[in-house]
Order: C-alpha cells, then sequence, then structure tokens
C-alpha cells in the first residue's frame, strides 16, 4: 500500500494528496530531453533565455516510453487501486498536455481558478463538461518533471474546493455543467486556503476531478515542465451510484453532499 488511513482521510478532505519520489528522477530527465527536443524545434533553446520569449508553451500527447513509464510504476497504480478502486481505471498511455512555463513578467491569460472538465465534444472547449458522478476522469494528476519552487508557476491548488463543485453539480445530476457554467459556481463559493504544489522533481500530485486550480506566472530562472494527464476510468460512467462505490474519490463526493452546512 503507498497511502496510509492519514493520507487517504487528507485526500477525502482536502481534494489532494502529494506522493514524494512518485517516479524516478532518472525518468524525469530523459522526459525533459524529450520536452527540449520538441521546443528546440520551435526555435527556443535551452541554453540561451533570449528564446525564452512566450510565458507558456504547451506541449503534449507523448507516448515515449519514458513518459509512460513515470505514469506507471508500482507505487502510483497502488495508490490508484487505494483512491479509485482496483479495476476503475486504466493504465496512462500517453502523458497528455504538458505546460512549459517560462520566467516572465507576462501573465498568459490561462491563470484562472477552474476544474478540468471530463467530457464534451464542443470546438469551444469552456463548452465541455462535468458532471456529479465524475464521467470520463477518476483522477487529475500533476506529473513535476522539473523542481518545482514556489517561485517556479507551481500549480494553485484550492483546499477543498472539489466539495464546492460536487455540490454545484449534484442538483443537475448526469447532463452536469460546462466550464463556463463553472467559473460562475467557483467565483461565487467561499474562500477556502490556497496551496501550491512543489517539489522535486518525481514527485506527483493526486487531485481529486473537482479539485479547483489554477496556474501562476513564472517568478524563477528556469522553465518549469509539468503533465497533467487525466486517470481515465475503464468505462465511461464509472461511478454511477456515488454512495455505494465506497472508494475515496466517491467517499469525497457523498461526504459534500451529505453535509448541506458549511464545512470551513
Amino acid at each position: 500500500m503507498t497511502l496510509a488511513p492519514a493520507q487517504i482521510q487528507s485526500f477525502i478532505t482536502d481534494g489532494f494528496i502529494r506522493i514524494d519520489d512518485a517516479f524516478p528522477s532518472a525518468l524525469a530527465a530523459e522526459a525533459r530531453a524529450v520536452f527540449w527536443n520538441d521546443l528546440r524545434n520551435r526555435g527556443v533553446r535551452r541554453d540561451d533565455p533570449r528564446t525564452w520569449r512566450e510565458p507558456v508553451i504547451r506541449l503534449g500527447m507523448y507516448p515515449q516510453e519514458a513518459l509512460v513509464a513515470a505514469a506507471n510504476t508500482p507505487r502510483l497504480h497502488a495508490a490508484f487501486d487505494q483512491l479509485v478502486g482496483p479495476g476503475n481505471w486504466r493504465p496512462c498511455r500517453s502523458m497528455g498536455t504538458v505546460p512549459v512555463r517560462f520566467p516572465s513578467t507576462e501573465d498568459a491569460g490561462d491563470t484562472g481558478w477552474h476544474i478540468d472538465a471530463s467530457f464534451g465534444d464542443a470546438p469551444d472547449f469552456m463548452e465541455w463538461r462535468a458532471n456529479v458522478h465524475s464521467r470520463g476522469r477518476t483522477l487529475l494528476m500533476l506529473f513535476l518533471f522539473s523542481d518545482t519552487t514556489e517561485a517556479d508557476a507551481p500549480t494553485r491548488i484550492r483546499v477543498g474546493s472539489h466539495r464546492d463543485i460536487a455540490r454545484a453539480l449534484a442538483p443537475v445530476k448526469g447532463a452536469g455543467l460546462t466550464l463556463r457554467e463553472l467559473v460562475s459556481c467557483i467565483t461565487a463559493a467561499p474562500a477556502r486556503p490556497e496551496a501550491l504544489a512543489t517539489g522535486p522533481a518525481g514527485t506527483v500530485y493526486l487531485c481529486h476531478p473537482f479539485l479547483v486550480h489554477a496556474a501562476q506566472v513564472h517568478r524563477g530562472s528556469q522553465p518549469r515542465f509539468l503533465a497533467q494527464p487525466p486517470l481515465l476510468p475503464v468505462v465511461d460512467n464509472w461511478l454511477p451510484d456515488i454512495p455505494s462505490l465506497g472508494v475515496p474519490v466517491a467517499t469525497a463526493i457523498a461526504q459534500a453532499l451529505m453535509d448541506a452546512g458549511p464545512d470551513r
């Protein structure tokens, strides 16, 4: 077992946990080499900060062996079983989006609070949706492929915000809400403490799919490499009966819905 009972309870209450040494630093170095190769094809050179002109460049969908191996360590697989339940998730076969953030004073315009949508087919991604059954996603994951301090644009996390989103989604059941609709729910939600997804390369944050998070401006000196793949379910509608499943992702939703009063 990767996670102690206290960590599982923290996931249910706070909406995320940090796993140190989730994958080897050597794999992180191999992955960075892959990223730099793609950046070089875009005119961005590792040894020349003058070429770091954009605050963020989005890479993605990497099936290379080093990246797939980073997402499929025994330690992570054990944690997936504990949080989602054995047989409910699919192993990652690509690393998803990789936003590379560069030192900059410019806001890239993507630093608003949000959750990640999990289903939809509209050309406008703000019309993609999430529902209370977490259709199409079991976890949000943050893979740190470079050392990330408070200055290096760590992802901002609203602690416990997954409970607010569960309550907003519950009345609309399976239809869910669009990202655009959820923005107003996030704005109306009560203030919550903020945490930062910092750590050395090889750290992974496993987050509830409803967790509210945001990017920020990079105030450090070296580019930050992070990947944020979803952990996909074996079947799209993997959580049809929330109270009965008995896994931490479902328990967090059920507790939020049972507690109608403030939990702050």
